[in-house]
């Protein structure tokens, strides 16, 4: 499978596989399907949907993956969905979230998503280091637990000279926990009795990727999700100052235990991230549809249907990640990669709730 890294660009995209991109949007389009015609199944037998179609894309790419490995021609198109319809569908969220919702969440909120970020990627690349795992893999897994999964990892792997094996491992960990948090956190929230904005701050705190905290938080409703996209956007904006912190750390770091490791994509420890890694275009398009939300420029008639189309193409894009997603990686990786990752989620989650909790969110 491709590297879905969040900072190429689309002409690379386009020049790496000769412009084939129908093939493997195809592929996700009929994961898509699968998906809406399992939802309707569910509500035609029990009357509603348990899982929506959010979350049964990323589930069937997943096992259409465990049995299946797509070729090469495939790539293009997957990565396309996975990464730049996304994209497109984050901008377009926007359009449903006015400024009433960024002020529900209040000031506190947002200083207190930055200092759970801090401390979770302190105490998940201390895990890291108790179990024995190398300083890079440690951090490339404090990243990615803390901030915003494989998009967290590809940006920060250069800036520390990570190891490409430690790479795919940590990508992998993110791809297949982000689908088990997804399937079990809305249980979760049910159990607790959270509120839709209490329930989307947590889901926007704790799961890794946009598109799997949007399926997350859909259980509970539109509030919870806008609430949650807003929240993981917050999450994302801190790559780029953890990236510059950790630039400055890189030359620092001990050379590579491995003889015959590489650094990737011929980079080396303590490259400067550059302005794609501060700030993603499509944080930028989703705050300026906001703005024009609140300020009215957006016709009322057009929210319902812009929201729609945000939704399908969300679900395309999880399928693209459930097609990504290869089980048999997380096997291989060993037990201590497996504990450091797990546990650090359990911490991340637990710094998250303590924080609602003291905001009275909880």
């Amino acid at each position: 499978m491709p590297n879905l890294d969040p900072q190429s660009t689309l002409d690379t995209e386009f020049d790496q596989y000769n412009g084939e991109l129908i093939p493997g949007i195809l592929l996700c389009a009929a994961v898509t399907i699968a998906a809406y015609g399992l939802e309707a199944g569910e509500r035609a037998v029990a009357g509603k949907a348990w899982l929506e179609a959010l979350v049964l894309a990323i589930l069937v790419g997943t096992a259409v993956r465990s049995v299946w490995m797509p070729g090469a021609r495939w790539d293009g198109g997957i990565v396309f969905s996975a990464k730049y319809l996304l994209e497109v569908a984050v901008v377009l969220l926007g359009a449903s979230v006015s400024a009433a919702t960024i002020l529900a969440a209040g000031p506190a909120l947002l200083v207190g998503i930055v200092v759970v970020v801090a401390v979770a990627i302190l105490l998940s690349f201390g895990i890291g280091r108790l179990l024995g795992l190398p300083t890079r893999m440690a951090l490339l897994i404090a990243c990615g637990n803390s901030i915003c999964g494989n998009s967290a990892i590809a940006a920060v792997a250069p800036v520390i000279g990570a190891d490409s094996d430690d790479v795919a491992a940590s990508i992998a960990f993110t791809a297949v926990l982000g689908v088990v948090v997804v399937v079990g956190l809305p249980f979760f929230g049910v159990a607790l009795g959270m509120s839709g904005i209490a329930y989307g701050a947590f889901a926007g705190l704790t799961v890794y990727a946009v598109p799997q905290v949007i399926a997350a938080a859909s259980p509970m409703g539109a509030i919870a999700v806008q609430t949650g996209t807003l929240v993981k956007l917050m999450r994302v904006l801190m790559l780029g100052p953890v990236s510059l912190i950790l630039s400055l750390i890189a030359p620092r770091l001990s050379p590579q235990a491995e003889p015959d490791g590489k650094f990737v994509a011929g980079d080396v420890p303590g490259k400067r991230p550059g302005l794609a890694h501060l700030v993603p275009w499509f944080i930028i398009g989703f705050l300026a549809l906001v703005a024009c939300r609140s300020l009215g420029l957006v016709p009322t008639a057009a929210i319902a249907p812009i929201g729609r189309i945000a939704t399908l193409l969300t679900v395309v894009s999880m399928a693209a990640l459930g097609l990504g997603v290869d089980v048999r990686t997380v096997v291989k990786a060993g037990g201590r990669v497996t504990a450091a990752v797990v546990i650090s989620l359990v911490g991340l989650g637990a710094i998250s709730f303590a924080l609602l909790a003291l905001l009275r969110l909880a």
